[in-house]
């Protein structure tokens, strides 16, 4: 398992997190110079806040941590392709480069429906991840059950 791997492993725990507790399933972690510097869940259902996303948590903890210049410097690893409020803090952030697990055909602002990424000019690649997808299936699955 390659480095990109590992750290989109460790962001897949961080949604498998978020599945136990009935959120949506992602995770998201933030590493600089190989270092992991930030990780988050999504906790939108749990603190009752529709940005309570895992990639706004994680970035509010990464900037606290190092500061908002140093952003620039970090990679984030997230496990579904951010939607537009996500894609637009990490491309004000100026993150070095972004990584996601599974594409997000309904919301995604990388590639899937919006660019802003790539507006942005922040370079992303997709880590093709077979969890990512499964853990968001299910998830999904579930509640269309309980309806």
């Amino acid at each position: 398992m390659g480095e990109r791997e590992y750290f989109l492993s460790l962001a897949v725990e961080e949604a498998k997190k978020a599945f136990r507790k009935g959120e949506v399933p992602v995770g998201c972690v933030i590493t600089l110079r190989g270092e992991v510097i930030a990780k988050a869940h999504n906790r939108v259902e749990e603190l009752s806040d529709i940005t309570a996303h895992a990639e706004m948590l994680a970035i509010s903890e990464a900037s606290k941590r190092v500061g908002i210049k140093t952003l620039r410097e970090c990679e984030i690893y997230v496990t579904l392709e951010p939607c537009p409020m996500c894609a637009g803090a990490i491309a004000l952030a100026g993150f070095r480069r972004l990584y996601f697990g599974a594409y997000n055909p309904k919301h995604g602002a990388v590639v899937s429906r919006f660019f802003i990424a790539e507006e942005y000019g922040i370079p992303w690649e997709r880590i093709p991840c077979e969890e990512c997808s499964k853990l968001l299936g299910d998830f999904f699955k579930g509640l269309r059950k309980k309806d």
